[in-house]
């Protein structure tokens, strides 16, 4: 399957969006793993940001970059957002209060614990009721969500924003489910034009390291993505595997 990329978007420990991101990634300055400060999502109305978990906080970040950079109008990009975690510190803070003694659940929490929850807040940001998919993949998030877009983009025609996005959980289920600082990456595909994009199932191709930062996309999930960004940064012709769970692969091209 074949497409392109019109926008790339791009929050992690230092890598503060695409246009900084990109120098580092591409060796022209080195990396320095700062903490990740996560930007009002400011398209939104007030009531609404207030209720935005860091999570949803991160993922409409990236996605919102993508948007910018692509040049196309953000309310008729389909979207697809891809998460190993969810929202997982929300989760956590919900089976908190189940231990309670009245077992209370605010409202809002509850709502935002949901796996769309950052769809929907990105769908009220941008007056948006185009299609829209969530899903979850484990540790092969971001090589299932990339997949599901480009079908997308290939069998509907039409751009697609995707979003690949994971955050540490809280104590104690980081425990169970370890995951290194916030990351989260978008792309928007297009049918035709941008940088040239293929996709295709593999048995046995080997995976792509990530380099220097092959610690951060060994602990978090969305972080796999490195790779290909590393490629787009250096605005090279590559060709890049991204494993999967059952010994399959995902093999992806771009075009310099």
């Amino acid at each position: 399957m074949r497409c392109g990329i019109a926008g790339i978007g791009l929050i992690g420990p230092g890598l503060a969006g695409w246009a900084a991101g990109r120098t580092v990634l591409a060796g022209e300055v080195p990396w320095e793993p700062a903490p990740v400060a996560l930007p009002p999502p400011a398209a939104l109305p007030p009531t609404e940001r207030r209720r935005t978990s860091p999570s949803v906080r991160l993922a409409l970040a990236a996605a919102a970059e993508a948007a910018a950079g692509s040049g196309l109008a953000p309310d008729g990009l389909e979207t697809v957002f891809a998460s190993s975690n969810g929202d997982g510190a929300v989760v956590g803070s919900i089976l908190e209060a189940l231990t309670a003694p009245d077992g209370a659940i605010s409202p809002t929490q509850f709502h935002n614990s949901v796996h769309n929850a950052a769809a929907g807040y990105w769908g009220i940001a941008m007056g948006s009721t185009r299609a829209s998919v969530s899903l979850g993949g484990h540790d092969d998030s971001f090589a299932t969500g990339l997949v599901q877009a480009v079908a997308n983009v290939v069998a509907r025609g039409v751009p697609v924003l995707f979003c690949a996005y994971d955050a540490p959980l809280t104590a104690p289920l980081d425990a169970k489910r370890p995951t290194e600082a916030p990351f989260a990456a978008a792309l928007v595909l297009v049918p035709s034009g941008g940088v040239s994009l293929s996709v295709e199932m593999a048995v046995g191709a080997e995976e792509t390291p990530a380099g220097a930062w092959e610690g951060l996309a060994r602990g978090n999930p969305a972080a796999r993505s490195l790779p290909l960004l590393r490629a787009l940064a250096r605005r090279e012709a590559a060709r890049i595997g991204l494993g999967l769970a059952d010994g399959g692969a995902v093999v992806v091209e771009v075009g310099a």
